[in-house]
């Protein structure tokens, strides 16, 4: 690594922390948001959902275990922005093949560590998440006239710059050799096509979708419903991104359609948030987000609790929903709504991530239930 140049990390309130950068040699805007997770740094790193965002990891030492070429959610990293205590200056691993350095730096991103993140996250936590820049220690005012003009999250289209530019086919299912002791057992034979809706896929949630059975194709969010109509789709999957969904008219309008036809559909994340201003519902800004891997989840149908991995910013207003859709999950840690359906219609929502499985393997379930839902509709049109 070449010598750490000193560094700051300065948020739009006029805080500073000091530290020295590493990654790649540039500035980076964004909304700062904490990550408490213990592991899983290169999920988070490669998660589409951080566009826009400068993350905050709150355990102690990050990059012990290096970054291998397996483990990436997407091929592009979008953050704006990576924050840690200490770098880490051993890699071991049997899998690992480069440093997080060095991806940092290959991927753009740049970074700053040497900080005191737990006063940072004890920050955010007070003060909300904000507006934030990592760059070379620097005339602060004028640094922070910077932070003041960039973007606010609120009002921000993230999907156009982190979605696929066409259409294509999903063919992987989960090809490890744990694939056997998962709790989603590979489905063979005829298979249900699903249109899945990339607002800022995660991979592995495409191969939940073509391990419980599904033949899935990938639109892009600016496709039209027609476009994925004339594919003649039997179900329809919205994916996790980034950003505002207030601030996605066309998105939201397309869902409506599909909802329009009776799809059977499953939604997660800011796919959930689309479903929800599509069914009549909306959401809001939380104050720092939710950004872990350690969150309890309630199904309120069962008292079931499930220990689910989140990212998002924005949460559904359950006053907001229309009488035919139901809360159907709860964040216990404050109650904000974690999960939707309509009381009807093959609709449902989580607005956590199943395919993550940090409890390890509790929430995959939902898409066996997905595809048993839509195995339902397609026999009840016969």
């Amino acid at each position: 690594m070449r010598k750490r140049q000193a560094g700051v990390l300065l948020l739009e309130d006029g805080r500073a922390f000091k530290g020295r950068l590493f990654g790649a040699p540039r500035k980076g805007f964004g909304e700062v948001v904490f990550n408490t997770a213990l592991t899983g740094y290169q999920e988070v790193l490669s998660d589409p959902s951080y566009a826009g965002q400068i993350v905050v990891m709150t355990a102690a030492q990050i990059g012990n275990y290096g970054i291998n070429s397996e483990d990436n959610e997407c091929e592009k990293l979008w953050l704006s922005g990576f924050v840690i205590r200490e770098l880490s200056g051993v890699t071991s691993n049997f899998r690992s093949e480069r440093s997080l350095n060095d991806f940092l730096e290959a991927m753009g991103v740049p970074a700053i560590d040497g900080l005191d993140t737990r006063a940072l996250t004890l920050h955010l936590r007070t003060h909300g998440a904000m507006r934030g820049v990592i760059a070379p220690e620097s005339n602060a005012e004028k640094l922070l006239d910077e932070v003041l003009q960039s973007p606010e999250m609120e009002g921000q289209d993230l999907v156009k710059e982190v979605s696929c530019a066409r259409a294509y086919d999903f063919t992987a299912g989960f090809e490890s050799e744990f694939a056997d002791k998962l709790n989603l057992p590979r489905r063979e034979g005829p298979r249900i096509r699903c249109a899945a809706i990339d607002y800022g896929a995660k991979s592995n949630i495409l191969r939940c979708l073509v391990q419980a059975g599904f033949e899935v194709r990938v639109f892009p969010a600016r496709a039209r419903l027609e476009e994925i109509l004339a594919w003649n789709p039997q179900a329809a999957f919205l994916s996790n991104g980034p950003g505002d969904p207030a601030a996605l008219p066309h998105e939201i309008s397309v869902v409506k359609g599909l909802i329009a036809r009776k799809l059977p559909i499953f939604g997660i994340c800011l796919g959930h948030q689309l479903l929800t201003w599509a069914m009549g519902g909306k959401t809001y800004k939380l104050k720092f987000g939710h950004h872990a891997a350690n969150h309890p989840v309630k199904e309120l149908a069962t008292g079931r609790v499930e220990i689910t991995s989140q990212n998002h910013g924005f949460a559904t207003d359950p006053q907001s929903l229309p009488e035919d859709v139901e809360v159907t999950h709860l964040n216990i840690n404050d109650n904000t709504v974690s999960g939707i359906r309509h009381k009807v219609l093959p609709v449902f929502g989580v607005q956590y991530h199943p395919e993550a499985s940090p409890g390890p393997h509790d929430s995959l379930h939902l898409f066996a239930r997905f595809y048993a839902m839509a195995e339902s509709a397609l026999a009840a049109r016969v």
